[in-house]
């Protein structure tokens, strides 16, 4: 029996521990004198690239920083790792600081001992390129034709930043003051600071976005008016408009939306509280909700007109000298199922914990309590259990928990006021494969308002819809997209950087690829249509090395009061530099050198220092392959795969 535990990481071995001898088959490659197989080098998507919504080539831009992908001369490995993030994301230090990383749970490093801190390195270099002032070049050809984008989030500044870069003019219309949508109006400053949010759009704009702020479509500008003027329609209206609970008593003026909180809150309106808050829900947004409660506090003898549901509806502005008097609030998240099944990440929920917001797991609402003056005084619960993998409702245990007020965080829908023809009965739009809205050609649409999900998310509509905007000004037809729909790294242009370029095929007749200056010799390239699972590793290469985490400003329920520090500090260079060292190179060759000492006839060789790039740094002699199958075995990332010819 092996001595590891269930619940222990260890390495993957392919011989059990005792083996001394190779099997049977890998003898008979030897001493045959030939070969059935023989190395492929194999290129496939990591699934850290796999799992990012926006397709970041992650593995690429982790090579820059570990210095496998050196800049050109003149050129620091940030400006290139900042070059190579924006190729699918404009907005690096805002999406460092506040995506949940997905990529960062998919990454097979988790097989070792944890993953790699890609959200750390983003940051990092996204705030190295603020702090440098580097902008996006505006297009060298302009198209002529024009987009109109509705919606100043992430994903109509995205789907600007796309649509600049094919050379297309695009407008935002938006209905606030500002640009930002959730950045700036749902998320509060403390995670996504307003210098770094208003840099990374100013850079957008600068491409030569026109802007028209103020302006609600459907109302001051009609949908046919923009038919009429523009090419296409890019729609980013996103999900702002959160839902009252479905119970009885919802509609009082003391209960109120999540995204309603939040909006008055970044608006700079609601700096007080004068009660108990509850918040129905355990999502991102019912954990900004607590959070920022904690921090603004409350007052006694709050005014009538100073109640924070007449300043969330837009009535009033609080008094900034009695928010001076304020006291810590008292707040509490109630949610239907489990705390550890809530949508949060597990660092948003510890946070708001140790800030002094009280979790109440299990408890189903049933009742907004009134008193005579029509105002909650209380929500009615019930007692749930999941055991059974259904709620199971506990009869007859029904209680009150006395508020002032009641902030529902339970979903979010997009305001079609005026859209109504857009609106799929939902609140949201339906789409295609390039993200066109159905039934209506030439208007297509990302974010939210498909389904609210990540920042990042909007960003990979607008790239996919960007696509299909471009597709059809040129009259194609919008096929089927890629299996694996991201960023790839390529070759070819890697090639191409390093003036490496191969020569243009001849079209005649050519037997073998290993003398060719046409080709690249035994790569292939699956990254379109595989992602590489850990299994195809030799995890017993790498060293158990922890990850450099963001150090983090200790915030506590005695100092969260009026305390809107970041709660991240960012990496320094060398520490970013040994976190990307951790990056395992799912996929991709990282110059380990293991196929080279290992290969028994010497048929591995280097590339020629003068021919040498990233993806191209070893090659085979298949005149001296017996098909032996070491180096594939001994190849750390995966990237060395048996092929050729059959068993």
């Amino acid at each position: 029996m092996d001595d590891f535990s269930n619940d222990e990481k260890f390495t993957y071995l392919r011989y059990k521990v005792g083996d001394d001898s190779p099997p049977e088959w890998n003898t008979q490659h030897v001493n045959s004198g030939e070969s059935s197989k023989c190395p492929t080098y194999v290129h496939r998507a990591p699934p850290c690239q796999g799992s990012c919504p926006s397709g970041h080539d992650i593995r690429g831009w982790l090579s820059i920083a570990r210095g496998l992908d050196k800049p050109q001369e003149g050129q620091t490995w940030q400006e290139l790792a900042f070059e190579r993030m924006s190729v699918a994301n404009p907005f690096p230090s805002i999406m460092g600081r506040v995506c949940p990383a997905p990529c960062q749970d998919g990454c097979n490093r988790n097989e070792v001992e944890e993953a790699v801190g890609i959200n750390s390195v983003e940051q990092y270099v996204g705030d190295w390129a603020l702090g440098q002032g580097k902008t996006f070049a505006p297009p060298e050809v302009e198209s002529g034709k024009r987009i109109a984008i509705i919606g100043g989030g992430v994903g109509g500044l995205a789907a600007a930043y796309f649509l600049r870069l094919r050379g297309h003019g695009c407008t935002i219309f938006d209905t606030y003051k500002e640009l930002g949508g959730m950045m700036r109006f749902g998320i509060p400053s403390y995670r996504t600071p307003r210098d770094v949010l208003d840099g990374e759009i100013e850079r957008i704009i600068n491409m030569g976005v026109e802007v028209r702020l103020n302006t609600q479509i459907g109302k001051d500008i009609s949908v046919e008016e923009l038919e009429k003027d523009y090419d296409a329609i890019f729609w980013a209206i996103g999900a702002q408009t959160g839902k009252l609970l479905p119970i009885p008593g919802v509609n009082a003026p003391n209960c109120v939306d999540g995204m309603s909180f939040l909006r008055a809150f970044n608006e700079d309106r609601l700096q007080h509280l004068d009660g108990r808050v509850l918040v129905v829900g355990a999502g991102d947004t019912a954990m900004d909700v607590a959070a920022v409660a904690r921090r603004i506090g409350h007052i006694e003898n709050s005014s009538e007109k100073d109640r924070p549901d007449n300043v969330i509806l837009g009535h009033t502005i609080h008094d900034v000298a009695e928010a001076a008097r304020r006291q810590g609030a008292d707040v509490w998240v109630v949610y239907r199922r489990p705390i550890d099944k809530a949508p949060a990440t597990e660092h948003e929920l510890t946070s708001i914990i140790a800030e002094g917001v009280e979790i109440h797991e299990n408890l189903a609402p049933l009742e907004v309590i009134l008193g005579e003056d029509g105002r909650a005084t209380a929500l009615r619960v019930v007692p749930v259990d999941w055991s059974s993998g259904e709620m199971v409702v506990k009869e007859g245990e029904e209680f009150d928990i006395d508020c002032a007020l009641i902030v529902g965080a339970t979903g979010q829908a997009g305001d079609f006021a005026g859209l109504e023809e857009f609106d799929n009965g939902k609140g949201l739009m339906d789409v295609d494969n390039f993200f066109q809205v159905l039934g209506k050609p030439g208007h297509f649409v990302g974010g939210d308002v498909i389904k609210p999900h990540l920042l990042t998310t909007a960003i990979g509509h607008a790239s996919i819809a960007v696509e299909g905007i471009d597709r059809y000004l040129q009259g194609d037809n919008l096929k089927k997209r890629p299996k694996v729909d991201v960023h790839h790294f390529s070759l070819l242009q890697e090639l191409r950087s390093h003036e490496l370029e191969p020569s243009e095929y001849a079209n005649q007749p050519t037997y073998g690829t290993d003398s060719a200056d046409f080709a690249v010799h035994n790569y292939e390239d699956r990254s379109s249509v595989e992602i590489i699972p850990a299994e195809d590793f030799f995890l017993g290469y790498y060293n158990h090395t922890p990850m450099h985490r963001r150090s983090e400003n200790t915030i506590n329920k005695d100092n969260v009061l009026g305390n809107f520090d970041e709660r991240f500090n960012s990496l320094d260079e060398q520490q970013v530099i040994d976190e990307a060292e951790r990056c395992l190179s799912c996929g991709m060759c990282f110059e380990c050198d293991n196929c080279l000492v290992y290969c028994p006839q010497d048929a591995i060789t280097r590339v020629a220092k003068d021919k040498r790039a990233m993806g191209r740094y070893v090659e085979t002699d298949y005149t001296k392959c017996v098909g032996c199958y070491i180096c594939a075995d001994v190849c750390p990332s995966g990237y060395i795969n048996m092929g050729l010819g059959g068993d």
